[in-house]
């Protein structure tokens, strides 16, 4: 019956070859960008790796193509980043975020057709692709304010005539390694941070959306190379695992901030660790919501199915466990099942849109594989559970699903939209049900009780890096130290304290006695 439902809601008309083409054209002509682009940027433009083409996932068309780095060229890249952050670290800060501020305005001039490319490069719809360019801007935002408050302290001395103080320096060079499902947004919450902080960065996207890396790029360059500073203080080396693994071992690379998968973050955390580098790990998400019998139905309601549909269910906060007391149990089943049987499933340029494909063929097998052991774990198909094989392009109906808390289907993140639904009668029961997988990102609680609500923040509430009451687990402000614990890789990105991970924190003490106390009251004569 869904499945009927979904191609009528699915249009799929929409994806004519000429308008698809049409759209692209544009879209690339407006970015700099042709159906062939250099892939490695460090001052210049070039590439010799392989060629990888842009595939749009809801259509199965080409979109254009990237010519990748080789080592030859990720070396010369990373000599050039070196050179450019020990010119880039001496200007001042506030110079720095005049210059991101700059990077900012070029970047809004741009947000259209940016992100009109993310919508089809990465396949989420529209206002999300927009919405991930703004999120850049909001962060550039951020950084130029930072730029001038990258405070140390004074520390007392307990030595007369002493002064001591914390400072804090530029790491130097910073490997980001972002991922396919926010192609703008986690390079810029490194890059803008990063960059005020006096560090050169190099840059390898997404090979899926290597497209996207390369536009960001040019604007970037664009505004450095007006100012007459190097370009490579904003560099790229689009590639894939062999490049990745070059950055994540290469000792000129102080910092590695990598965001991907948990499997692949800890081969990057060892291979950094071994060399006694710095890394920045953003991995899995298992994210659960919680919704006590206190809470607002409507609110939850619709905040779960933003969380969970929302990029397909390919965001790492996506809502992917949902905890329901026993007392509104089945009454929430049922509105959100009503509330899934209007989700419009299609081309995400499209207004009204609210679900686009999956990113690749790959990413529908694994829903597929989640369908299936769902069912082999004992578990029920509420709603969806199909792939939509008889259309144009990666698409799944969005899927709910009743199961036990400790399946080993339900502990394990799959990059889509599914929805595991359990039953609790104690909220106790809920809280370690929230804490019994090995991701630990984000989660929430929809509760009306202000008890309840301080001990879910509390020592003995959840164990996530982002623990939210009555607001989905996604959509975070850029305001916030954005990263979870665990296997989520400890990593902390974007607003608070974040910046310090960007820089070397320094102690030093001052002398001006002409004496010499020791510490401790030592005494060495």
């Amino acid at each position: 019956m869904f499945v009927q439902q979904s191609a009528r809601l699915l249009r799929n008309r929409a994806f004519s070859t000429s308008a698809a083409r049409r759209t692209t054209s544009v879209t690339l002509k407006a970015l700099g960008l042709d159906a062939y682009n250099l892939g490695v940027y460090n001052g210049a433009w070039g590439g010799n790796g392989t060629i990888v083409e842009s595939v749009n996932p809801a259509t199965g068309e080409v979109i254009g193509a990237v010519q990748q780095a080789n080592l030859s060229d990720l070396n010369q890249t990373l000599d050039n980043a070196s050179q450019a952050a020990k010119i880039w670290r001496s200007v001042p800060a506030p110079k720095r975020g005049e210059i991101v501020r700059q990077m900012r305005n070029a970047l809004f001039a741009k947000i259209e057709p940016l992100g009109k490319l993310v919508a089809l490069e990465m396949g989420k719809i529209l206002p999300e692709g927009i919405g991930e360019v703004q999120e850049y801007i909001d962060i550039a935002d951020y950084a130029v304010g930072l730029s001038r408050m990258l405070n140390g302290q004074v520390v007392p001395s307990e030595r007369a005539g002493h002064m001591m103080m914390e400072v804090w320096n530029p790491v130097g060079v910073v490997g980001v390694i972002s991922a396919f499902n926010f192609p703008v947004a986690v390079y810029g919450w490194n890059s803008a941070i990063s960059m005020v902080c006096g560090n050169s960065v190099v840059w390898k996207g997404a090979p899926t959306t290597a497209l996207t890396s390369v536009a960001v790029t040019k604007i970037l360059a664009e505004v450095l190379e007006t100012n007459n500073l190097p370009g490579a203080i904003c560099s790229l080396a689009s590639g894939g695992a062999e490049i990745g693994n070059a950055i994540a071992h290469d000792k000129r690379v102080d910092l590695v901030s990598f965001t991907g998968s948990t499997n692949t973050g800890r081969k990057v955390a060892l291979a950094v660790q071994a060399r006694f580098g710095k890394s920045l790990l953003e991995l899995g998400g298992n994210n659960a919501i919680i919704v006590h019998n206190d809470a607002d139905i409507d609110l939850a309601v619709r905040s779960v199915l933003f969380a969970a549909v929302g990029t397909a269910g390919q965001r790492c906060t996506t809502t992917r466990r949902l905890f329901l007391h026993a007392d509104i149990h089945d009454t929430f089943i049922e509105r959100l099942i009503k509330a899934y049987e209007q989700i419009k499933i299609g081309n995400p340029l499209e207004s009204g849109i609210l679900c686009g494909p999956l990113h690749t063929k790959q990413s529908v097998r694994a829903f597929e594989q989640g369908v299936e052991d769902v069912k082999a774990q004992g578990g029920k198909i509420l709603h969806g559970g199909n792939a939509l094989h008889h259309l144009v392009g990666n698409f799944v109906e969005p899927t709910i699903t009743s199961i036990a808390h400790d399946a080993p289907v339900v502990h394990r993140e799959i990059f889509a939209p599914i929805l595991h639904t359990i039953k609790y009668d104690d909220i106790s029961e809920a809280v370690a049900w929230n804490n019994e997988v090995g991701q630990g990102l984000s989660s929430s609680l929809f509760t009306t009780s202000p008890e309840k609500m301080f001990n879910w923040i509390g020592p003995e509430g959840s164990d996530c890096g982002i623990v939210n009451v009555n607001i989905p687990t996604n959509g975070a402000e850029i305001g916030g130290a954005f990263g979870g614990e665990k296997e989520t890789g400890g990593g902390r990105e974007s607003g608070s304290t974040a910046w310090q991970q960007y820089m070397r924190r320094q102690t030093c003490t001052i002398n001006y006695s002409g004496m010499l106390p020791l510490a401790q009251g030592i005494k060495f004569e």
